[in-house]
């Protein structure tokens, strides 16, 4: 299955970035996908491929706002 990625995104890697950070945000969509780590602001870029077998979560932009509507 293929994931659908988008800039913006959240994913959450399986191990540990040097900096002790495991989120990265989605920055850059094509052959390669571009990430950030939310934790240093390290960027690198990795095979779509491969970011699927080492991600363990993915949150969507718009799952990550914290925008609550009340009422």
């Amino acid at each position: 299955m293929v994931t659908n990625y988008s800039p913006g995104d959240t994913v959450t890697m399986k191990k540990k970035h040097p900096c002790g950070s495991l989120a990265w945000t989605v920055d850059r969509i094509g052959a390669d996908i571009g990430v950030v780590c939310q934790g240093c602001g390290r960027r690198i870029l990795i095979p779509r491929h491969d970011l699927e077998t080492v991600s363990y979560t993915h949150l969507r932009a718009h799952e990550t706002d914290s925008s609550v509507v009340c009422r």
